[in-house]
């Protein structure tokens, strides 16, 4: 039997994913945060995490760094730009420490919720939900001569993380020319894959632009006004990953000129984005509010997630979604 952990948690989780939580953590013992916190931001240094050897949820990155008694950190999120950072790295592994994130968890839902709009853009579902909802117009001739297949179309995928793979994955059917950028190809990926400083090469070919790109030092404005107007003539662009990755006025400008045919955007720069911002009302522009990575059983996935890691913590055995 493993000696008994604190696992510190400041994740705010409902009651019947707390109780699950609870069940799971055998003899550890579990110390529940007064400063609880959603998974976009931390709530600051916690003196409770001064006596765990586990975080779950989103604890202060400087804090983390400090305390040599905390051995594992798991994040409540996929996303982990703000310890990204070559200190809390360093720091880290200096101690023998891990830290793991919930890619595992978000990654169906994300990789669904850009499928679906890919399926809805191409039939044009969301322009007849508005004449629906404005004229109740029939137009159908337009409808039906704008349609598209996707079959042998091309879909670039910017970012071959857990979201790209399984999107990967649900493409395939569809028999479309799929290619996929990543910083290291490896060589043994199911699709074609180039390093990310050749995008420049396919974007003139894409259809489909899909950004599911983390924000980091080297992504922050990569698609900017060039590589914006070097996306093929009528293609669509769609953003799941980070807001700061995009030149917004940029692609606003793109789809005012009708050089991009549509956008699908459910992470923007800032959120919420104002009311008032012209990207509501942009030419085929279609906006969801940061929910692709939502599922109605979120926060037990979360846990049952931690939970699995937990019992390979252990153990010594591999951590699923290591990211140090």
């Amino acid at each position: 039997m493993t000696a008994p952990l604190t696992i510190w948690c400041n994740a705010k989780l409902p009651p019947g994913a707390l109780d699950e939580l609870r069940r799971g953590l055998g003899n550890h013992s579990l110390t529940l945060s007064t400063m609880t916190t959603g998974n976009l931001a931390t709530a600051g240094p916690d003196p409770d995490l001064e006596r765990a050897d586990v975080a779950f949820g989103q604890p202060e990155p400087v804090q983390v760094m400090s305390l040599p008694r905390l051995r594992w950190v798991h994040l409540t999120s996929a996303g982990y730009t703000r310890y990204d950072r070559d200190d809390v790295r360093a720091a880290l592994r200096s101690r023998g420490a891990a830290m793991t994130n919930s890619s595992a968890v978000y990654a169906e839902p994300c990789a669904e919720h850009a499928f679906a709009m890919m399926l809805a853009l191409a039939r044009r579902l969301p322009q007849c939900v508005v004449d629906q909802q404005a004229a109740r117009s029939w137009r159908a001739a337009e409808h039906r001569i704008r349609s598209r297949v996707l079959a042998g179309q091309t879909a670039v995928i910017a970012g071959y993380g857990a979201i790209g793979r399984r999107l990967i994955e649900l493409l395939a059917p569809l028999r479309m020319n799929v290619v996929s950028v990543r910083r290291r190809p490896a060589g043994d990926e199911p699709v074609r894959v180039v390093s990310q400083d050749r995008i420049d090469e396919l974007l003139p070919h894409a259809d489909h632009v899909l950004n599911v790109l983390p924000e980091n030092g080297q992504t922050v404005g990569f698609f900017d006004a060039r590589r914006l107007g070097a996306i093929k003539p009528g293609g669509v662009f769609y953003n799941i990953g980070r807001g700061t990755t995009v030149d917004q006025d940029a692609l606003l400008s793109a789809l005012v000129s009708g050089r991009l045919s549509a956008a699908y955007l459910d992470v923007t720069d800032p959120e919420p984005l104002p009311p008032g911002h012209p990207l509501w009302t942009a030419p085929n522009c279609f906006i969801t509010p940061h929910t692709a990575g939502g599922r109605d059983d979120e926060f037990e996935q979360l846990v049952r997630h931690f939970l699995a890691n937990l019992r390979a913590f252990e153990t010594g055995a591999a951590l699923q979604d290591r990211i140090i």
